[in-house]
């Protein structure tokens, strides 16, 4: 394994941290969570900078990326979806994409064909839409935030849906 693909499954290593913190019910404790999030959503691009400037794109680390990825985003929405902050229907929205453009990316039959590119436009509004939602989900604000809290996560749900519906389509230049 390389440095990007380690980099990788070091993001691995930030779930259980953001889900103990999650657990707690002290606003410190939610700080050091959101904090834990950023630097773990951080590494991805770094994985993916260092792999491509490096010359070390493999295949591990293609299958791995999205992957990871995926949990890192997953793990906190359940754990919201448990504290009564998000509605688990909306979770499970973001799970059905997932799951569907994941199994599409294993069966190339699916595909026709076409290689699996890099996020689009629509797949990197997708990532940072739903960072930005969980990170405000994750902080301890004020009830204040609540509202905006929840329009920047059906927000990205929405940006979630349309981008796995772009991906669908049969133009190989719409991936991710």
């Amino acid at each position: 394994m390389n440095l990007p693909t380690w980099i990788t499954v070091s993001r691995l290593l930030a779930i259980p941290p953001i889900l103990y913190g999650l657990s707690r019910p002290d606003p410190a404790a939610r700080w050091v969570v959101l904090v834990i999030f950023l630097m773990g959503a951080g590494t991805d691009w770094v994985d993916g900078y260092l792999a491509r400037r490096l010359n070390q794109v493999t295949d591990l680390g293609k299958f791995l990326d999205p992957l990871v990825d995926k949990l890192l985003v997953l793990a906190p929405l359940l754990a919201l979806v448990q504290l009564g902050q998000i509605p688990g229907w909306g979770v499970f929205l973001v799970l059905a994409r997932e799951l569907t453009i994941a199994g599409w990316r294993v069966n190339p039959n699916l595909q026709g064909g076409t290689e699996i590119q890099g996020a689009n436009l629509w797949g990197k509004l997708k990532t940072i839409s739903q960072i930005g939602a969980i990170a405000l989900l994750i902080a301890p604000l004020s009830a204040d935030w609540r509202t905006p809290s929840l329009v920047a996560f059906w927000l990205s749900v929405a940006l979630t849906w349309i981008s796995g519906a772009i991906y669908l389509l049969p133009q190989g230049e719409y991936q991710k």
